[in-house]
């Protein structure tokens, strides 16, 4: 059951907007490349190591992960890749930070039912400027009160975010499409928490869902929200 929240907040990547997509259809080019240097699970593995390596210097998102596949295709390469072959990686790259954003099936019906009755607030993980960009060209920041653009989604950030707005942890509602980074750290601080997986997820945010204990209710699209949420 979810009781009525003070604050309600949307993650933004394939939650509101197609997103890993295209980061798939970026790593399938790059291992295509790579093939001759590899097995598709061994190459698999290795951009997951590089990625994992540099996840604490570089952070999330577009720039970060071109990083990667440039690493990674040195490495496999032993050196041999050329500056035409990285050109063409950072060109993919810079794909990645202007693709045109579609928005997923619902997000404005939802948007706009709820607005008149709750503040919204667009939370999301990543380069400031990227995702600062996506808002910008999805045509729905009216919709948020409030924005924040974090480094990590872990407790301790969501209870920097309830502090910082003055919440009880009951008092906030998270909804997204990643268990690990917007499930499971809001349910164990005792905020609400929606899961609304999409059909395809990074790597690095595939969890094992917990057997018990983390209370949390999983819906099938955005829009099975509004009957919850919505007042007479």
């Amino acid at each position: 059951m979810i009781t009525k929240p003070q604050l309600i907040a949307l993650d933004a990547d394939d939650t509101l907007w197609a997103n890993q997509p295209h980061f798939d259809q970026a790593e399938a080019d790059l291992k295509a490349f790579l093939a001759q240097y590899g097995t598709p699970t061994e190459l698999d593995e290795a951009l997951r190591q590089v990625q994992i390596e540099n996840l604490p210097l570089l952070g999330y998102g577009a720039k970060g992960f071109t990083l990667s596949m440039i690493e990674v295709a040195i490495k496999l390469t032993e050196g041999q890749v050329t500056g035409a072959a990285i050109q063409q990686i950072i060109d993919q790259g810079k794909k990645l930070l202007r693709f045109p954003i579609e928005l997923l099936d619902g997000v404005e019906e939802v948007l706009d039912a709820l607005t008149p009755q709750y503040s919204l607030m667009l939370l999301t993980k990543g380069d400031l400027l990227d995702q600062e960009s996506k808002l910008a060209r999805s045509g729905i920041g009216a919709y948020f009160s409030h924005v924040e653009i974090v480094s990590e989604k872990n407790e301790a950030a969501y209870q920097k975010i309830l502090d910082r707005y003055g919440l009880q942890p009951a008092e906030f509602l998270m909804i997204g499409n990643s268990l690990k980074s917007d499930i499971l750290p809001v349910a164990a601080l005792g905020g609400q928490a929606i899961y609304i997986p999409y059909h395809t997820t990074w790597h690095i945010e595939q969890v094992t869902p917990p057997d018990t204990g983390i209370q949390y209710l999983q819906l099938d699209s955005l829009r099975d929200c509004l009957p919850l949420l919505l007042s007479e």
